[in-house]
């Protein structure tokens, strides 16, 4: 028998046009004074409007932190915990994209602790409970609203993650009609990254389940036949749902099995130069998959049955083959930047990003299908240069 654990969410609700009965859901949970956490995008879209009009419908008195950045650095989590406690919350929604679903989930761990922010980065250093919490992502990509971690940029500069089952709300909302004014490069970047954690928990050789296996090859059908869908056509209520559906069910297999190298390598490139994390999961998808090929030919010829249900395969080896190259091909046709060369990637820090990787954040580099070294990350990152 294989032993594991498997956590997930207690609740979720998938509607399009959620966001209107959200008083409703914070009703059901007893919370009064809610603090909205977002970025300043999510208020010029209306969405932060129309949140805080349905929750004081609700009864609920609503106070909004609107200054959530990509990869949210310390200070504007613990700026968003000031505010939340002065306001006396007693209910957290997060809005948007994974920058604010991570920054609402460690505000709502924070409101009512005296630990230090710093004290939590690592697995299960949280003390007590948070207050209510509920996610609604706006992007298909992170999984952000079904998982116990947060990941923040420190003083230093570096990414920092916190894992704590507390972190797991109370009711992840998918609402499509909230995707539907994505740019294309967003909903790219993000459908990717949905797919690296299905690809990634799938192939893991640490924390890989049944539970976890089921869920990433479901979400990989519904992402791999909806991306382009979307992508040609983002106004597609099915295929946004869809895509949110699949990236749901990605984030619930990941966090149980565990991401791996595709990850350990975009993380320098986010906290070193701030490319949006679905971007730098998208940089490096394709070249680590054909990397570990020779590793995980076995677990991509599964796959292929999934992202390529209709093509058939004579063997397991050409089953593999055309799973990287039909990743390649997604990614080629993404409309992303591709170059780090055109990303503004100094190429002299790459030997301290390989040094980032294999020391750093040597537990993905354990989950990965491969062993790597400082190396082959080095010539990863050389190669799309």
């Amino acid at each position: 028998m294989m032993s594991h654990e498997f956590r997930s969410v207690p609740r979720i609700l998938c509607q399009a046009g959620a966001l209107q009965g959200i008083g409703q859901v914070f009703a059901g949970l007893g919370a009064r004074r809610v603090l909205l956490v977002c970025d300043p995008g999510i208020v010029k879209l209306g969405f932060a409007a129309k949140a805080q009009d349905a929750l004081e419908a609700a009864g609920c008195v609503v106070a909004v932190f609107d200054q959530v950045v990509a990869d949210p650095p310390a200070s504007v989590v613990k700026q968003a915990v000031r505010q939340a406690r002065a306001f006396e919350a007693d209910g957290v929604l997060g809005l948007g994209g994974g920058s604010s679903l991570d920054a609402a989930k460690l505000v709502a761990l924070l409101i009512n602790s005296e630990q230090p922010l710093e004290e939590l980065y690592g697995t299960d250093k949280a003390h007590g409970q948070r207050t209510a919490l509920v996610l609604m992502p706006t992007t298909a990509g992170t999984g952000s609203e079904v998982t116990w971690v947060s990941v923040i940029t420190d003083e230093q500069q570096r990414k920092q993650a916190v894992y704590s089952p507390q972190l797991m709300p109370d009711v992840a909302v998918l609402d499509p009609e909230l995707t539907l004014g994505l740019p294309a490069q967003v909903t790219a970047a993000t459908g990717l990254d949905a797919m690296v954690h299905a690809i990634e928990a799938y192939t893991s050789r640490t924390r890989k389940n049944p539970i976890s296996d089921g869920l990433a090859t479901a979400a990989l059908g519904l992402l791999g036949t909806n991306l382009r869908t979307v992508l040609a056509d983002g106004s597609d209520v099915a295929a946004r749902s869809a895509m949110l559906q699949g990236s749901l069910m990605a984030g619930m297999a990941f966090v149980n099995a565990s991401v791996a190298a595709i990850h350990a390598l975009a993380y320098p490139l986010g906290a070193r130069f701030h490319i949006p994390h679905g971007h730098a999961n998208a940089l490096v998808m394709a070249p680590v998959i054909r990397f570990n090929l020779a590793a995980a030919q076995r677990q991509y010829a599964e796959l292929a049955a999934h992202l390529l249900p209709d093509m058939p395969f004579a063997d397991e080896a050409s089953a593999a083959e055309a799973f990287v190259q039909a990743i390649e091909s997604l990614v080629k046709d993404s409309g992303l930047e591709m170059r780090l060369s055109k990303l503004h990637v100094d190429e002299a820090a790459i030997p301290a990003m390989a040094t980032d990787v294999v020391v750093g954040i040597g537990r993905l580099i354990d989950s990965n299908p491969r062993d790597m070294t400082e190396q082959d990350v080095e010539a990863i990152y050389r190669g799309i240069f």
